[in-house]
């Protein structure tokens, strides 16, 4: 093909400007509209249960095919195209004389590609924040529990805690083990008793994918992620395993269209202690009682030192592992003090830094607790568990 027909060829193909300018004007429409309908809560409720549940349900299907986190696939092959792709502007750029005229004409597919992508979380996930939230849609009061509830809840999840802990698998040294495929396999099953007294919890769950970057999650501290853009609930596999179905029953809430955080972290553990599956009753009182405690130990510290006296040796084991794990995680040990230093420095920055950026994002989202609505979860504990133990 000469130079003349390859020029005919790709007028001929070319789109319209008009075709170009609706695709690049599109995701700012998408965005504005979105922004402007945010505060509207029947519309924001509408996008969360006809649009978004639906995409994100096909999604997840299309994800579930594969063993993998396509998350990480998607987000690594982005990088290094974007890489790839502002090197080769540069040097495209660079012995060209109208630089700033060709920079930008390179540079408009990339923001473009970015709005799409922000303005399609936007109407998929975000829009779930600013929607009524499972609590008020499930009948639950709110306004705060007693201190005796609280007391005497976290006393019935530590006898559980305790009850379970002997029925799960160990090594000899008393370490938890479990099946991870078979547990993942297993969970897709765990809303199945919950559901019937929340139909706000029903519909199709997909297995969960193992995170190949587990690490970089490990040292930003983060042991699971929910991404709508894939529908998947991926997890981080290197924690100690006996929290790790509640991890995943948590980002199975996400997938279940469960936006809030301390809702996520109170229905995940609704559904692991109704599961009848041991794994996932053994994670759902521990990781409650861990909230539980934690909140008990600014309200009654008496009452927080009786209950961890009864705590079992394998709970206790189970406990210090899975915080011990986390705190190693923040710290770097090759043996050489100096290097030592400034990755652990690196490491706790970079941290906190995530912990930060996505504080501010939760707060940007009607999230007023920001990261720290993980361990709200216990007034919704407190106000549904209280009535079962009641006499």
């Amino acid at each position: 093909m000469n130079a003349a027909s390859s020029n005919k060829w790709y007028r001929r193909l070319k789109p319209p400007l008009a075709v170009i300018i609706a695709v690049c004007v599109l995701p700012a429409v998408l965005m504005i509209a979105f922004y402007a309908l945010r505060p509207v809560s029947s519309v924001m409720a509408w996008a969360a249960v006809s649009v978004s549940a639906p995409v994100r349900g096909f999604l997840g299907l299309l994800s579930s095919i594969y063993p993998i986190s396509m998350m990480e696939v998607l987000c690594t092959a982005a990088g290094i195209w974007l890489i790839y792709y502002l090197i080769r502007t540069i040097m495209v750029t660079a012995h060209r004389r109208s630089k700033l005229k060709i920079l930008a004409k390179r540079l408009l597919p990339v923001v473009v590609a970015a709005l799409y992508i922000w303005s399609l979380f936007c109407w998929l996930w975000n829009s779930g924040y600013h929607a009524p939230g499972f609590a008020s849609r499930s009948g639950f009061a709110g306004g705060g529990v007693s201190a005796e509830d609280l007391i005497a809840v976290t006393k019935s999840f530590a006898e559980k805690a305790n009850e379970f802990s002997l029925l799960v698998n160990r090594d000899t040294d008393g370490r938890y083990i479990a099946d991870r495929r078979v547990m993942f396999a297993e969970s897709t099953e765990i809303y199945d008793s919950i559901s019937e007294e929340f139909p706000v919890l029903s519909g199709r769950l997909y297995r969960p994918n193992s995170m190949l970057y587990s690490w970089l999650m490990s040292r930003t501290g983060y042991s699971g992620m929910y991404f709508a853009l894939t529908g998947e609930a991926n997890i981080n596999t290197m924690p100690p395993g006996a929290l790790m179905p509640a991890t995943v029953a948590h980002e199975h809430a996400h997938q279940l269209g469960v936006f809030a955080e301390d809702e996520a972290n109170f229905v995940g553990i609704a559904a692991c202690v109704s599961s009848g599956n041991v794994v996932f009753e053994y994670a759902g009182y521990l990781s409650g009682l861990i909230y539980l405690l934690g909140a008990l130990s600014s309200e009654d510290l008496v009452a927080w030192y009786d209950i961890c006296d009864t705590l079992s040796d394998e709970v206790l084991f189970d406990w210090n592992e899975n915080s011990g794990f986390w705190q190693s995680q923040r710290t770097v040990n090759t043996g050489i003090a100096f290097i030592d230093s400034v990755l652990t420095t690196v490491t706790v920055t970079v941290s906190d830094a995530v912990d930060s950026i996505y504080d501010g994002y939760l707060k940007s989202q009607n999230q007023q607790l920001g990261i720290k609505s993980y361990g709200a979860c216990v007034d919704l504990l407190v106000e549904y568990f209280s009535v079962e133990i009641a006499p």
